[in-house]
């Protein structure tokens, strides 16, 4: 009988090398330290979403500019473009990414927006969500 073993990443062998940092920045040393690239990954997609475009020296053009949304008015326009954001932005840098569920909550009384990204990491067969709120 074939027996299924999950995979893991070589950097991820080596229980007491950090393989970055992750968020958010208040931890013992500054940076929270992550030591699995599911954790890493995660990091990268807060990172990634919660930067405006032009915020990033040198790299202009990343991120995800989700903030240019929160003070218009909610319709189901502007969440399905802000879903269309979401969905291109992460195909484009997170490639090992599959998007299960994009769900919006209605904060528009308070210039808000929260939605909290399902996802997959597609190699591991890791799934797990972000809870993000731009005010």
């Amino acid at each position: 009988m074939a027996q299924i073993i999950a995979n893991k990443n070589p950097i991820d062998l080596n229980a007491r090398r950090a393989v970055g940092f992750g968020f958010p920045l208040n931890g013992n040393a500054v940076f929270v330290p992550t030591y699995q690239t599911a954790d890493q990954i995660k990091a990268n997609l807060v990172n990634y979403l919660l930067t405006n475009k032009g915020e990033r020296v040198f790299n202009p053009n990343f991120g995800a500019d989700l903030r240019s949304l929160v003070f218009k008015n909610p319709t189901n326009g502007s969440l399905d473009e802000l879903q269309f954001r979401i969905e291109s932005a992460l195909a484009e840098y997170f490639p090992e990414i599959k998007i299960k569920e994009i769900g919006f909550t209605d904060l528009s009384d308070e210039n808000s927006l929260q939605f909290t990204l399902t996802y997959e990491i597609v190699l591991f067969g890791v799934e797990d969500n972000i809870n993000i709120l731009l005010q």
